[in-house]
């Protein structure tokens, strides 16, 4: 008598990163970490948006002074205006909108409550857009020149090239609030100074407001836009006769 022995294979199918998440595009996400990265060639570094005329007179001194200052700006000042100004970019360039384009473009720039301000955000906007056409071209985002022959503001910059790239709005916008966050806590850390845990500490509070800006600014048109960080504002205006300083703004 013979004894047959079959041997039954299975194969489980596990299931890849890209079908666990929906939507999840590994090529965008690669963009993202790289025009976002502080390696990026925009400078970012040098820019503290006002945080060192605030440690000089004493209202940044602490984690929670820093966390509070962070959170007026994020919520009622800048932060908000460049996430409007970010999407309203994005969704212009994603329809091909010229006027819209220009719209949002012009009022980025007149936005700037200061010199310095204005500086910071077309001089990181437009070395953005050169490093960026460089290694990254893609043809719409030729639409920003044909539709603004003035300095772009970073977050124009940033949005018409996520556009541009076909990157989903809500996740390239979180990513850049969180870039832009990230920047001004590493100012922070430098200048009052805070410890490098402390910087995380900040950045972990600041999570849940970056989210808040960002579905906010989603829902913002151009003509209610406004803020109320007027503390920033002017700190971003004594800054510029800060006798001793270390950043551009």
């Amino acid at each position: 008598m013979i004894t047959r022995v079959t041997t039954i294979t299975t194969v489980t199918a596990i299931p890849t990163a890209t079908s666990m998440a929906d939507g999840f595009r590994p090529g965008a996400l690669y963009r993202l970490l790289a025009w976002l990265s502080p390696s990026y060639p925009v400078g970012a570094f040098s820019y503290s948006h006002g945080i060192e005329w605030a440690v000089e007179t004493g209202d940044i001194a602490s984690l929670g002074s820093l966390t509070d200052w962070l959170e007026v700006v994020l919520r009622h000042g800048s932060g908000l205006a460049d996430a409007t100004f970010f999407a309203h970019a994005h969704r212009a360039v994603a329809a091909g909108d010229l006027a819209a384009l220009t719209e949002v473009a012009e009022l980025a720039v007149a936005f700037q409550p200061s010199k310095e301000r204005r500086l910071e955000t077309t001089a990181q906007g437009n070395a953005f857009m050169m490093a960026t056409e460089a290694a990254w071209p893609a043809a719409p985002l030729a639409l920003v020149r044909q539709a603004w022959d003035g300095p772009v503001a970073y977050p124009v910059a940033v949005g018409a090239a996520t556009a541009a790239h076909d990157i989903d709005l809500a996740m390239a916008l979180h990513a850049y609030l969180h870039a832009v966050a990230a920047n001004l806590v590493s100012a922070a850390v430098r200048l009052v100074p805070l410890g490098q845990t402390d910087g995380q500490r900040a950045l972990s509070a600041l999570e849940p407001i970056l989210e808040a800006t960002a579905e906010a600014a989603l829902r913002t048109s151009l003509e209610d836009l406004g803020g109320h960080a007027l503390r920033s504002d002017l700190a971003s205006m004594r800054h510029e006769t800060q006798y001793t300083r270390l950043f551009r703004s």
